[in-house]
């Protein structure tokens, strides 16, 4: 539940803490001293977007601070907020709350924050959403639309894990189907492409070039170039080292002439001198290895050039392959790799496209069943949705009015881009969220016609239209805050006594924050708060009213008669009978 709320330069407020209890509160005060600011910071804090003319003049920037506890939520809410939280990098409060803020620069972008850490307004959304539902005029207007009466009906009926595999087999059904349209739309062009590369494929698997191999003979190249100078430094080295030569005497060798100054330093009795012997020890071993490797060398070189006529074939060959293909040989191998992974993508044979056609048969057949299964769900849901929400009116001074939920599939267009056949043979449009459109009928006296919800409810109708819909549906999100702001417009007399009745019982599983000028409404409040203005050009605040302050703020809204003491009088009679009669 929301806790605490506190809103820095917003609007008229300046500076205001307003904190939460359970149950139904209520925030009232005079037009313009900024009551609809605590909605407008709650709405910031959902998520909405930032509007710098909401900045109080003078101020930088507005900031609005909501504190929220968790540990009243269901099991399935309170793992989806830690979710975002640990996802967030979010920390929790040491009792365990939650900081939420937004904060709205008056020339910069807006800021917003979840446990101590900066996030986007996204995830603050995400969080938020889970905890806060917030119901304004706005609001009413958005259930006139077909797309949120079908929510207010699966939100009833509890379609999600069915609406979610729906849309997953959706997507896997309209990607294959595309995938088909596109290869039989693209035969010619795709079936060139898979012309291309094959003959490419087929000229480097013919080469069969090795990684690197490029590299590998331009130094093989180079060597055999120079093999004639190559071959007599080596064999001259050798034989400077070692006295291999034939032609060369032994003794006037390198090996020779230090093995003859170890023996001599090794033969001395010097310290210093046996030192450095056994440091010409090292260089005959150097000597050594030298001289065999120099050997290995002369072994491999070629014994004559037509070695070298090889390679520059081979070298010819591979140019080929890097003038068309890549710039090296290791670029020609991932060419190579990647046109195999391509050509299964392109392939137009009969056969191929056999398969996709089969495999988007099989899709739609699975997305047929789930979106029949949907149907029936909503269908079977909508009788009883609409007789709870027809006794919710009732009981809201509409004793008269009628309700309905009609459900009926979505005829495909000639264009349509996802027509799904059913099995009775009906051609529909499967959409985001199913092949079904639902649509709220309404009659405020029964005998009349039966219209569209946009079409038959007055202002004051729709608002308790939507207030009997969140009673009915409030099982579906207990623990959460409702927020309605004047959602009694249009209404008074007895219909505003229900309402408030109405509010208190929602205000059993919820905790219920309403703005309203309604005395009836605000008498059924367990905590009152009022907005009040400190007077010409000064900011607005928000203070807890005890009884005798709520007895004449509730004087003041019946008729401005908040100092008289018939207005006192009848404001107290309003007070103790709606006390009394509190969710009964």
């Amino acid at each position: 539940m929301l806790a605490e709320i506190r809103i820095e330069s917003l609007g008229a407020i300046s500076t205001a803490t307003a904190e939460f209890d359970r149950g139904f509160t209520v925030l009232t005060g005079e037009t313009g001293t900024g009551k609809t600011m605590v909605v407008t910071g709650l709405h910031l804090l959902g998520g909405a977007r930032a509007d710098a003319t909401r900045v109080r003049s003078g101020a930088g920037r507005a900031v609005v601070e909501g504190r929220f506890t968790t540990t009243e939520l269901g099991d399935g809410v309170a793992t989806r907020v830690d979710d975002v939280l640990e996802s967030s990098g979010a920390d929790r409060d040491d009792d365990g709350s939650v900081i939420a803020a937004r904060s709205v620069s008056r020339d910069g972008p807006s800021r917003a924050y979840l446990g101590g850490r900066s996030v986007p307004a996204k995830s603050l959304s995400t969080f938020t959403t889970e905890l806060l539902a917030l119901h304004g005029q706005n609001d009413q207007l958005r259930l006139m639309r077909p797309d949120e009466q079908r929510a207010a009906l699966d939100r009833f009926v509890e379609v999600e894990s069915q609406l979610k595999r729906y849309r997953r087999l959706r997507e896997d059904w309209l990607e294959a189907r595309r995938d088909l349209a596109d290869r039989n739309r693209r035969a010619r062009e795709l079936a060139q492409e898979a012309d291309r590369l094959k003959f490419g494929l087929t000229e480097i698997d013919t080469v069969a070039p090795e990684p690197g191999e490029d590299a590998t003979l331009v130094d093989d190249i180079r060597r055999l170039s120079e093999l004639d100078a190559l071959r007599e430094a080596a064999h001259s080295a050798r034989a400077a080292l070692s006295g291999l030569d034939d032609d060369s005497s032994p003794d006037a060798s390198a090996a020779n002439g230090v093995a003859h100054a170890k023996s001599t330093l090794e033969a001395t009795d010097d310290s210093a001198l046996r030192a450095l012997a056994e440091q010409l020890a090292g260089a005959l071993a150097v000597i050594g290895d030298v001289s065999t490797e120099l050997g290995d060398y002369l072994t491999e070189l070629p014994s004559d050039a037509s070695t070298l006529e090889t390679k520059l074939a081979r070298q010819g060959e591979l140019r080929t392959l890097t003038r068309k293909y890549a710039a090296d040989i290791d670029g020609v191998l991932q060419w190579a790799r990647e046109s195999r992974e391509r050509l299964v993508q392109l392939d137009v044979s009969e056969e191929a496209l056999a398969d996709l056609e089969r495999r988007v048969d099989e899709l739609e057949a699975k997305v047929v069943s789930a979106a029949t299964e949907l149907t029936k769900a909503r269908t079977k849901a909508a009788k009883g949705f609409a007789k709870a929400v027809t006794a919710e009116l009732a009981g809201l001074a509409m004793a008269d009015a009628e309700f309905t939920v009609s459900v009926a599939t979505i005829p495909a267009r000639a264009d349509d881009s996802a027509p799904l056949t059913l099995p009775s043979g009906v051609t529909v449009h499967a959409g985001h969220d199913g092949v079904d459109a639902v649509e709220f009928g309404f009659a405020a006296h029964r005998g009349t016609d039966v219209l569209p919800l946009s079409k038959s409810a007055s202002g004051g109708e729709l608002s308790r239209v939507m207030l009997a819909l969140e009673v009915v549906l409030a099982a579906s999100a207990e623990g959460t805050t409702m927020v309605f702001d004047e959602v009694d417009a249009g209404v008074g007399g007895r219909a505003a006594v229900q309402i408030g009745r109405r509010l208190a019982r929602l205000a059993r599983t919820h905790q219920v924050i309403v703005v309203t000028h309604l005395p009836q409404v605000a008498a059924y409040a367990d905590v009152h708060l009022v907005v009040d203005s400190g007077g010409r050009n000064k900011s607005s605040g928000v203070r807890r009213l005890d009884d005798d302050d709520r007895v004449a703020e509730l004087a003041r809204m019946l008729a401005g008669l908040g100092e008289s003491d018939s207005g006192r009088a009848h404001a107290r009679e309003l007070l103790d009978a709606a006390q009394n009669d509190r969710g009964e």
